[in-house]
């Protein structure tokens, strides 16, 4: 596994968390996107991954409700895939979620996006529901994890 350096950013870096969203994935959009959907939630964290200074992935993700973070978007570049990116994007948002209180995390994915599922399941989440998109016509698996260790 590579070592990526993991950095919170804010609201100054959309443009190139943007550029990195539409080079994995489609339909394209632009940074007004993050914005709006942003732009009202509570306690929103985006990190970015660099490899060797060039940025290779990021997370972003907000506070669901008071006890729960939500990791709304994970992405890794092509190139730096399979290296334990997504791995240590997630990691280090578990951390920084426990430092800020929450106990659990939560996202969802599509059922076709297998390393999601994969990544999920070793990360110790579990499946708690199945929604489905009208959007897109497509299954979306629901995860959850605690993240306050027993005894703390």
């Amino acid at each position: 596994m590579a070592t990526a350096k993991i950095e919170i950013v804010g609201p100054a870096e959309y443009g190139l968390v943007c550029g990195m969203y539409n080079q994995v994935a489609r339909p394209a959009i632009d940074e007004s996107y993050f914005h709006r959907r942003l732009q009202y939630r509570h306690n929103v964290l985006m990190m970015v991954a660099e490899m060797e200074g060039k940025p290779v992935g990021f997370s972003c993700g907000y506070e669901l409700r008071p006890t729960t973070y939500y990791g709304w978007l994970y992405a890794v570049l092509p190139d730096a895939r399979r290296l334990g990116i997504a791995t240590q994007l997630m990691a280090a948002e578990h951390e920084w979620a426990r430092e800020q209180g929450y106990e659990m995390a939560r996202f969802e994915t599509y059922n076709q996006h297998r390393p999601m599922l994969l990544l999920a399941i070793r990360s110790g989440y579990e499946i708690v529901g199945v929604r489905h998109d009208a959007g897109t016509g497509n299954n979306l698996v629901i995860f959850e994890k605690h993240l306050q260790v027993a005894g703390e």
